[in-house]
C-alpha cells in the first residue's frame, strides 16, 4: 500500500473545555498518512491521479478556521469523516497533538485510524 503524508501541519482552531479556551484560538499540529495508489499518477506523471496534499491542507485549514470543539478527539474524529468523504480516501491515520496543553509535555492529543488499508 502507498501512503501520502503530511506532517506538522499547524492549524489555529477553538478547542478546548474550559470557559477561557472558548474566546480564544489555539494552534494544533497535524501528521497525517493516507492510503492512495500511486502507480497511475506515476505511470503518466499526472497530477490529476495524485492525491493533491496542497488540496487536503487547504481544506483541512478551512475546516479548523470553523471547527469550534471542546475535545480533540472530536476535531479528530470529524476531520477524519470529511477528508475520507470529499477525497474519496479509503485509510488515514491522523495525529493531532495540543502542544501547551499540559505544562510539563510538549503536546498531548490522540492519533486515530480510519478507514481499510
Amino acid at each position: 500500500m502507498d501512503r501520502v503524508f503530511i506532517e506538522g501541519l499547524e492549524v489555529d482552531t477553538v478547542i478546548g473545555a474550559y470557559d477561557w479556551e472558548r474566546g480564544i484560538r489555539q494552534c494544533l499540529r497535524l501528521d497525517l498518512a493516507f492510503a492512495w495508489d500511486n502507480r497511475p499518477a506515476a505511470a503518466g506523471d499526472d497530477l490529476t491521479l495524485a492525491l493533491d496534499y496542497a488540496s487536503v491542507s487547504s481544506r483541512i485549514q478551512a475546516f479548523a478556521e470553523q471547527a469550534q470543539f471542546q475535545l480533540v478527539e472530536t476535531f479528530a474524529e470529524r476531520l477524519a469523516q470529511v477528508l475520507m468523504s470529499e477525497f474519496g480516501i479509503t485509510w488515514l491515520r491522523l495525529k493531532v497533538t495540543k502542544p501547551g496543553a499540559v505544562a510539563a509535555a510538549t503536546g498531548v492529543g490522540v492519533e486515530i485510524e480510519r478507514g481499510c488499508r
